[in-house]
């Protein structure tokens, strides 16, 4: 027995190594398909994920980004800086907090990251193709409650109250039309006859 718990030590370095080895595979396969979806609007996977977390948090300060990003505050700064440059974001300080530089999504941040959104394509996310049989068998994607229950003892409620917000923002303001996904105000906006449908 382990003397700082009452777990066996056998039965914590059998989990630890699962855990890990499972979580590395899986990541291997992410990586590459999240590099592959976002390559085409040259961006690296911080850089989109910097957008997402701005956008969902409508604002939101480095040291924010960086913690629900899981990178290191240079990491979050330097690429906010890129996109800042690409004018994807802007950079400000707030009156009561001039300690904290926030970033928040321009008009072009917000339309790439919608672009981004349309041009997702299912069938080319190995994880995606992977869990197709659970959802097949059970009718649902796996939820992964227990994992989420080891992220959230790791990283804290707050972080997944932003995971959970981010997904609940993208169920309420986005809407799958012509097997595409659209923002509802984009889709509801009334089109001239003559025009083509609006996209991003």
């Amino acid at each position: 027995m382990n003397r700082d718990n009452q777990y066996p030590m056998k039965e914590a370095i059998l989990f630890s190594q699962k855990i890990a080895q499972l979580s590395k595979a899986l990541w291997k396969s992410i990586e590459k398909d999240w590099q592959q979806w976002i390559k085409p609007f040259d961006l690296n996977i911080n850089e989109h994920h910097i957008l997402w977390i701005a956008y969902h948090l409508k604002g939101a300060s480095i040291s924010e980004i960086a913690k629900f990003g899981v990178m290191h505050v240079s990491t979050a700064f330097n690429f906010s800086k890129k996109l800042e440059e690409r004018g994807y974001l802007k950079f400000s300080k707030k009156e009561d907090d001039k300690r904290n530089t926030y970033v928040e999504l321009t008009e072009e941040g917000e339309q790439i990251l919608l672009q981004l959104m349309e041009t997702y394509d299912p069938v080319k996310y190995d994880a995606y193709r992977a869990a197709l049989p659970l959802r097949d068998l059970y009718g649902k994607f796996p939820e992964m409650v227990e994992f989420m229950c080891i992220v959230r003892n790791i990283y804290g409620d707050d972080f997944m109250q932003i995971f959970e917000r981010s997904f609940e923002n993208l169920n309420q303001e986005i809407m799958e039309e012509n097997g595409r996904l659209i923002k509802k105000d984009i889709a509801s906006a009334p089109q001239d006859a003559d025009k083509e449908p609006v996209n991003f």
